[in-house]
């Protein structure tokens, strides 16, 4: 059994479907409402539960929210960084493709407590929000030679600091720095996600592709999540050593990315457990 530490976001997201996104000053009737934990580190360390591995949440859950997200996170370990958070994240799907828009003031206002403990864990996934404690929890895990996998969704200030004490950057296609800046930062291996498109790899001199499966999709609101928190199971042994061992890390995130998109806000955990127990 692995075990990940997951630091960052964590919100409360009210997910609605709709038959398509409303035009400004529209009223529309949605098709059904859920409301369930989200935020980069929280889809992570759910995706990790859901797996059948050890899953520590590092994060801010405090205020009125709080006790409400934490009885949604089951088998996660969670540790709270201090009195902000979680946000409120509204999220609107439509239902023919899967689209999804977000709105969220993230972690804008939060002053997270310092005090990351690795308690065991193989491997720290950072996604950048909590900055300090995203760095604090980078260097303890540099300091004991625990891998750090970054998700880099979108470009952050902490990212300077960060990003020199990273081993995996998992960027987003809008993430807006090449492979080559990021590596020039000191980080090994370099991927880059890009929704339907195909993963790509660089370490080295060395680049590859690997497909991402085709399904059909339901909801794509939180896909890189759980894609992220996959792979920083792959890697809870250390960064592969071999580029065929990164081809397998990135197919086995692509296929477990592949069982989020094609369920819903409602059902996707119970089936990635399922898809976990099929083999």
């Amino acid at each position: 059994m692995a075990a990940v530490l997951c630091v960052g976001l964590t919100t409360l997201d009210v997910s609605q479907v709709v038959a398509e996104f409303p035009r400004p000053g529209d009223k529309v009737q949605s098709l059904g409402v859920h409301l369930a934990p989200g935020g980069p580190a929280a889809n992570a360390a759910r995706t990790v539960a859901a797996l059948g591995h050890r899953a520590v949440l590092a994060t801010s859950l405090g205020g009125e929210l709080g006790p409400v997200v934490r009885s949604m996170l089951g088998g996660v370990e969670v540790r709270s960084l201090g009195p902000g958070g979680p946000a409120l994240s509204m999220v609107v799907v439509r239902e023919r493709d899967g689209e999804r828009t977000v709105v969220s003031r993230n972690a804008s206002g939060f002053a997270p407590e310092s005090g990351v403990d690795l308690a065991g864990c193989d491997v720290v996934l950072v996604d950048g929000h909590l900055g300090p404690v995203a760095v604090e929890a980078a260097r303890l895990a540099k300091r004991e030679g625990v891998p750090v996998v970054l998700d880099a969704g979108s470009w952050k200030p902490v990212l300077d600091d960060l990003l020199p004490l990273v081993d995996v950057a998992a960027c987003s296609a809008a993430f807006p720095r090449s492979a080559a800046e990021v590596h020039a930062y000191g980080v090994p291996l370099v991927l880059r996600t890009g929704g339907p498109e195909p993963v790509t790899w660089s370490r080295a001199g060395r680049t590859g592709a690997v497909p991402v499966p085709a399904v059909p999709v339901r909801d794509t609101n939180g896909a890189g999540d759980v894609w992220h928190g996959a792979l920083a199971v792959a890697v809870a042994r250390g960064v592969p050593a071999e580029d065929r061992a990164v081809e397998d890390a990135v197919r086995w995130a692509n296929a477990v990315a592949a069982v989020r998109v094609r369920n819903t806000a409602w059902d996707w955990v119970e089936e990635l457990e399922r898809w976990r127990d099929s083999g």
